[in-house]
């Protein structure tokens, strides 16, 4: 613990104060530290729970990544299934009682941070648990009835009211949501989608034929995929691997191993933005394997693709560079007869190429900004740019792709054309509620102010951010 300490700047006192803050969100009022508590977790002392957690969540905050409790040297306590990140139960009733839980306490708190300081990001060994998903589940006359009297035993179950037609509305109605997410940012639906994911775990507490319960747990795992993607899209970290874990256990129950490889893809995009590339790897290779042989073309391109960019943030070019061509090999095979299901729609010739840029691009950074690298990036990025200039549903993935070009101009040393391209998401910005966004684009210009900050495009650029997106993380945060 004592490197973390040191590299991140507190003070003793300060360290102090903010665990005792943690503790107090948690409802742990008990806790009380000082300097001289901090002093003896320096020299060794084990702290008490819930602090392991409460300062797992400090440092991962202050530096970006992923810092375990294991990271600092310290121990934890065994979690109830209930608030583990990933340790669930992996039974059909017991995931409809945690979804229902979880989305109920999500729209009962509805303010940042609670959610995301009770919970633990789950990293490393731990996701080993996940392997889980591609076990069969009970199978056989004896299987059905063990499923069943445990069904019987742990819900109260009511005759179906549910109708074909209703059904089919369940499921447009989560393809709406996932446009409005594209077009709007994860800040605006999300308290809507997980809403109606608790809408749904009361309907599966019923009793329906085994279709219409496989396709209800379809629709319960796309909403809680979304749930946790929209978390991700504004900041809560936690919260958001904790629904992609269950959006993973429902996609089991439905039978539906590529909708679970895509929330595995989602897990694995998470890992790579908090800094753990071999985690996320792991993800993704899960994923793949599970679904090789029912993924459509589009979807195995997209796992390409993220594995690609795990590849590139892990430093290695030449599995990064396989995977890319991988990637652009499968989805040239995309047909439009193949049944692809609307959450792969997204990926489009536009999203092909913005994340195989985008892994050029990342090879550059972990290559010490690599002009080779860069020149990969650059045509990608530039045809991504152009093909979601000409649409109007995916909105955020355009002022990111806007910002990705920004940083190529930056990496050639072209200041005037990344303050230009960086000024056109800062306008699509403004209207899309994506931290994701917001972020990444302050974080450009810092780049671009420290490198340029004498070129007149780059000041001002700087002065239109500062009034037009000020720093409104907790203002936004209390509106979701």
């Amino acid at each position: 613990m004592g490197s973390w300490f040191l590299r991140s700047g507190w003070s003793k006192g300060e360290l102090a104060r903010q665990v005792n803050r943690g503790a107090r969100q948690l409802g742990a009022h008990h806790i009380s530290t000082d300097t001289s508590r901090v002093r003896r977790w320096l020299d060794g002392e084990q702290p008490r729970e819930p602090i392991p957690k409460i300062l797992s969540e400090l440092f991962s905050e202050r530096f970006g990544c992923v810092v375990g409790i294991e990271d600092l040297g310290l121990r934890t306590a065994h979690q109830s299934p209930s608030v583990s990140g990933v340790d669930l139960p992996w039974a059909g009733p017991q995931t409809v009682s945690l979804i229902s839980e979880f989305s109920r306490s999500d729209l009962m708190l509805a303010r940042r941070g609670f959610l995301g300081t009770s919970l633990a990001l789950a990293a490393g060994p731990a996701l080993i648990e996940l392997q889980r998903w591609l076990v069969p589940g009970p199978v056989g006359h004896e299987g059905a009835r063990a499923v069943a009297a445990e069904a019987t035993a742990d819900r109260s179950r009511r005759a179906s009211r549910l109708s074909q037609p209703e059904l089919e509305l369940l499921e447009s109605t989560t393809m709406m949501f996932r446009q409005w997410d594209a077009q709007c940012g994860g800040g605006l639906r999300r308290k809507a989608v997980v809403g109606q994911l608790h809408e749904v775990t009361d309907l599966l507490q019923e009793s329906h034929p085994q279709e219409t319960s496989r396709r209800l747990f379809k629709v319960a795992a796309e909403l809680a995929e979304l749930a946790g993607w929209m978390s991700y899209d504004i900041g809560l970290q936690p919260t958001a691997q904790k629904y992609f874990v269950l959006a993973l256990h429902a996609a089991k129950e439905a039978g539906d191993r590529p909708l679970g490889s895509y929330v595995l893809s989602s897990m694995s995009r998470q890992m790579i933005h908090l800094g753990r590339p071999d985690d996320a790897l792991e993800l993704i290779h899960l994923a793949q394997y599970g679904s090789r042989e029912q993924a459509t073309s589009r979807t195995t391109a997209m796992l390409y693709a993220m594995e690609a960019r795990a590849y590139a943030n892990a430093g290695q070019p030449a599995k990064c560079k396989r995977a890319v061509n991988m990637a652009e090999d499968a989805f040239e095979d995309c047909t439009p007869d193949e049944g692809d299901p609307d959450w792969i729609r997204f990926f489009s010739e536009a999203e092909l190429n913005a994340e195989n840029a985008h892994s050029f691009r990342d090879l550059a950074y972990v290559a010490g900004r690599s002009p080779t690298y860069a020149h990969l990036a650059f045509p990608r990025m530039e045809r991504a740019v152009e093909l979601f200039g000409k649409d109007d549903e995916h909105q955020r993935s355009y002022a990111l792709n806007l910002i990705g070009m920004s940083t190529v101009h930056l990496m050639r040393r072209e200041p005037e054309q990344s303050a230009e391209l960086a000024g056109r998401a800062l306008k699509i910005a403004k209207r899309v509620r994506s931290e994701r966004v917001n972020n990444r684009l302050r974080k450009t210009v810092d780049v671009a102010v420290r490198d340029f900050g004498e070129v007149a495009e780059v000041v001002d650029l700087t002065e239109k951010l500062a009034v037009e997106l000020p720093d409104v993380t907790e203002a936004a945060a209390q509106a979701i």
